[in-house]
């Protein structure tokens, strides 16, 4: 059991650094003008790491244990160092992870191939940070043409968050972001090490304001499969059953579809988008 004394000096650590630092150091807009704290505020650091502002105060005065997920993402946030990141860690009598720096995920040989097969039916491959690893030609019709992103910027999440055609595409866009976000919460406790899943989160939360209220619910529902409502300028109206298989040789990396009914007028609006899309990666 971690002590008081522990907590307590967890607490001292936090307030100690984000006094050092200044909003232009972590990303954060700069207005230039006069402030009331030296470095950084409670509500800005608890907004880059994607937590509330109370359950941020409260780890500061050492009244609650923290998470080994939200202990990864603040040493992230407070840019500790290796040593201070273990420090913290072992006074939260957590286990200590570093963060891994593992080569860019490459889409398996026959997901790859089954994509090209797919000639009407919209698929992206998603790797374990939610990125765009591969597509087809009906998923960059029915989404976006993913080679204009660029690839350190290839990502599902990313791209629902930041494209504003994605907010007119998908009639229930809210629905499907919040989905979007509890599925990369469950991501990110699987993965405490990767510096840049957690570099994402960081982005999003300060980017946009659903994204941070909603990454610090631990309620929000996560599913793999449902029915998506999208308004489609080539397509119409579609009413599509989306889908995820995993690789069973690589269980990173999944397979997304997008279906119709045969015979139904999103099935029609399908075939007609087949005709209007670009190519693959």
């Amino acid at each position: 059991m971690t002590s008081d004394a522990h907590l307590n000096e967890l607490g001292h650590i936090l307030k100690a650094r984000r006094d050092v630092l200044s909003p232009r150091t972590v990303g954060l807009p700069d207005s230039g003008g006069r402030r009331r704290v030296t470095g950084l505020r409670r509500d800005e650091v608890a907004l880059l790491a994607g937590i509330t502002t109370d359950y941020y105060t409260r780890l500061e005065q050492g009244r609650v244990q923290p998470s080994a997920l939200a202990l990864a993402t603040l040493a992230r946030v407070l840019h500790l160092d290796d040593d201070e990141r273990d420090h913290l860690f072992r006074l939260a009598g957590r286990q200590t992870v570093r963060p891994r720096r593992d080569a860019v995920q490459q889409v398996q040989p026959q997901l790859r191939r089954l994509l090209d097969d797919l000639t009407a039916t919209p698929g992206v491959v998603i790797g374990r940070r939610t990125d765009v690893l591969a597509w087809n030609a009906p998923a960059a019709g029915l989404f976006t043409d993913f080679a204009t992103v660029p690839r350190n910027k290839r990502n599902c999440v990313r791209i629902l968050f930041t494209d504003p055609s994605m907010r007119t595409l998908f009639a229930d866009w809210r629905t499907v972001a919040r989905e979007a976000v509890a599925r990369l919460r469950m991501l990110a406790a699987g993965y405490l090490d990767d510096p840049r899943l957690s570099g994402l989160v960081g982005e999003l939360a300060v980017l946009d304001e659903d994204f941070a209220k909603w990454w610090a619910d631990p309620h929000l529902p996560a599913r793999s499969t449902g029915t998506r409502r999208l308004r489609h300028p080539v397509a119409g109206d579609l009413v599509l059953d989306r889908d995820t298989l995993t690789c069973a040789t690589n269980p990173d990396q999944t397979l997304v579809v997008w279906t119709a009914e045969p015979g139904s007028a999103s099935y029609d609006g399908l075939q007609r988008l087949a005709s209007h899309t670009v190519g693959p990666a």
